[in-house]
């Protein structure tokens, strides 16, 4: 394989292959996601915490172009995810399944079931077990793909950890700048909490959720910032990142940074 870890959402053995049980944190360098039958609800989620989780984790990878493979259950999932409807199996203990969401590839059909179909990186098979036709073809896809581009802005500077090691180094220098540490010694009183703000901040910005609320142009008032600050500002964090990041990684900061204060510069 090309990447990280092949990802699985419930225990699973005998796949071929060493799998990882899945997670939030794994998906940027997971290699792939399989989605296991497990014989839990699909439509109906309500009072379970762990299907919504599991539900956000699915449609993360999806986002992310992650190649998934679903069956059974997980083939349901994977239909909710994509917005299809999720329809009752037929007969005592019978697994839910998903009707074909719009844009997928039905391959194969049992009654009015899509049982084989396809979608951007996700495959699904409606049914238990998985044909093994469709677990070597899913690992000699693994093997044979390229680089995968980043899912988001976050993910292309190596996400929340890295963010904050980058914006951990710039405060360091701000706090010593001439012009701007009396500035921040004014007005930031725990810089732990301070730093944290500020990483939600740019962790929204950069598309990894609304971790942060509020207005950017209301938390700047009053604080006597000019046209000088601004530029001493950019200055420092175009120093650390392109110290802490890689040449891409550190222009997809810098470029959202100079919007910004471009914007406080005509509002302040």
């Amino acid at each position: 394989m090309t990447r990280g870890p092949l990802l699985t959402t419930s225990p699973l053995s005998g796949f071929g292959v060493e799998v990882v049980e899945a997670s939030p944190e794994a998906l940027p360098s997971a290699a792939g996601l399989l989605v296991p039958h497990d014989g839990e609800p699909v439509a109906d989620v309500r009072n379970r915490p762990d299907r919504w989780a599991l539900l956000t984790l699915l449609s993360g990878a999806v986002r992310r172009g992650v190649p998934v493979l679903a069956w059974g259950t997980g083939a349901a999932l994977a239909g909710r995810v994509l917005g299809a409807r999720v329809r009752p199996g037929e007969g005592e203990g019978a697994a839910e399944w998903a009707e074909a969401p719009r844009g997928a590839t039905v391959e194969r059909w049992r009654g009015e079931m899509p049982l084989l179909w396809r979608v951007g990186n996700v495959t699904v098979w409606a049914d238990v077990p998985l044909p093994e036709e469709l677990r070597t073809g899913f690992l000699t896809g693994l093997a044979q793909a390229g680089p995968r581009a980043p899912g988001s802005p976050l993910e292309a500077v190596g996400g929340e950890v890295a963010l904050r090691v980058m914006l951990t180094a710039f405060y360091t220098r701000a706090r010593e700048d001439e012009l701007l540490g009396p500035v921040f010694a004014a007005h930031v009183e725990d810089w732990d909490a301070h730093l944290d703000r500020v990483t939600a901040f740019w962790v929204t910005m950069l598309g990894g959720g609304a971790t942060w609320r509020g207005n950017l142009n209301a938390v700047h008032a009053g604080l006597g910032i000019r046209g000088t600050h601004l530029t001493r500002w950019l200055a420092l964090f175009r120093e650390a990142a392109g110290q802490s990041l890689g040449p891409e990684a550190a222009a997809v900061l810098t470029t959202r940074a100079e919007a910004m204060g471009a914007r406080l510069a005509q509002r302040g």
